[in-house]
């Protein structure tokens, strides 16, 4: 195995981390706003069920932004503990 093979098994899972990141914030960003759109038109439809609205709005945002925190511990899981080198060594040997 040559070290140019392992920078680049590195650099590609460099480049997926980056793409993984980046669908989940965009992800995040999407739902964030489909939330808050539900949440206006809620109110707009019935005012008097504000209170309840947003309780519910914050917890399922609260969800909404769990999901790329657990995206970005997997991503850390490739990039510092990349599991394609062991893959790569087993299949060389």
């Amino acid at each position: 195995m040559t070290p140019e093979t392992i920078a680049m098994i590195y650099s590609y899972t460099a480049l997926a981390v980056g793409i993984i990141l980046a669908a989940a914030g965009l992800g995040s960003a999407l739902g964030w706003g489909m939330i808050c759109s539900k949440y206006l038109e809620g109110i707009a439809r019935q005012p008097e069920m504000r209170p309840q609205l947003m309780g519910q709005m914050l917890f399922t945002g609260g969800l909404m932004e769990a999901f790329p925190m657990i995206v970005l511990g997997m991503a850390m899981w490739f990039v510092f503990a990349n599991p394609f080198i062991g893959a790569f060594e087993n299949l060389v040997k």
